[in-house]
């Protein structure tokens, strides 16, 4: 299953945001911490090298991150050029309340009446960003809610005398070329619901955590996990919850909205969808698909 959401408004949000990277110091990009790199957007990625701006990575969500996960991750970023990355939840004002001296040391030169600190904040939608943005200001002044792309406009704030913020609309990217990256996104809800399948995406969850935190599931839901796969997961939680369909089948597409519902809200634990290796080890995997016009392979003859 490939994933695919961009819609109309975040083409302009990049247009706009393209313009405004030349008037702004410095970036902070909200990243997933469960999926740091699943959940950076490219495009930020390529605006902001291409004007030599500093950048503050924010690992956010991470008490509902594998802390040993996010302890690889900080040290994979902190080895990249004009890039500082810190965990936290920006839902705890003592956490937020680290970011303007993070930024300051970012951008040194910056910060006083006469040359306030230009901030942009950039992520993809649902991961926080609108969050932050009320913290940081102490006020209610962005809608915060529960779904992807709720913020749509960009707008400029006004953070104490010496700095500006600057809010981005959550933008995704036109392709995201890896499948497990679209499946991870739709499992952290940063994907429109018209967009895919509970399902097939909550399968592919269920793959992951039997891979990797098998206990945890155990522990959630009850039941043993040797001899599984990501169906009878699906299967076991319809089981244990009691949705069964007229004639006693299993209700798996309700089943299927609470395990993800339960994975996102931290009800299974502390989980993390990728690390610095898996990511190196699904690069290192991935062949292009062949342009159209391309001749085909012997191999692919073959087959």
């Amino acid at each position: 299953m490939s994933i695919q959401w961009f819609p109309g408004h975040m083409n302009a949000a990049r247009k706009k945001a393209a313009e405004s990277m030349e008037k702004v110091d410095l970036v902070i990009e909200v990243l997933d911490g469960r999926l740091p790199q699943a959940s950076s957007n490219p495009m930020i990625e390529e605006l902001r090298s291409a004007r030599q701006r500093p950048c503050l990575k924010i690992l956010n969500k991470s008490d509902l991150c594998d802390p040993v996960a996010t302890k690889e991750w900080l040290a994979y970023y902190s080895r990249q050029k004009n890039v500082h990355a810190v965990a936290l939840s920006c839902k705890k004002p003592s956490d937020v309340a680290k970011i303007t001296s993070l930024c300051l040391k970012l951008a040194p030169h910056r910060g006083t009446p006469l040359k306030p600190l230009r901030m942009m904040i950039m992520g993809i939608p649902n991961v926080g960003k609108s969050t932050l943005m009320n913290a940081l200001l102490k006020k209610r002044v962005a809608k915060v809610g529960d779904e992807p792309a709720i913020t749509k406009v960009q707008q400029r704030l006004y953070l104490g005398n010496n700095m500006v913020l600057i809010d981005t609309p959550g933008m995704l990217w036109p392709k995201i070329v890896h499948p497990s990256d679209g499946l991870m996104l739709a499992a952290s809800h940063a994907i429109g619901v018209n967009a895919l399948i509970e399902e097939e995406v909550a399968t592919f969850l269920a793959g992951v955590l039997l891979e990797h935190y098998p206990a945890l599931l155990t522990a959630r839901y009850g039941f043993k996990t040797q001899g599984m796969d990501a169906v009878a997961v699906i299967e076991g939680v319809a089981t244990r919850r009691g949705f069964r369909l007229k004639g006693g089948e299993f209700d798996t597409e309700k089943a299927a909205h609470i395990f993800l519902q339960d994975y996102r809200t931290g009800a299974i634990g502390r989980i993390s969808l990728e690390t610095p290796d898996s990511r190196i080890a699904l690069l290192a995997s991935y062949q292009p698909p062949p342009s159209l016009g391309e001749p085909q392979t012997e191999e692919n003859e073959e087959e």
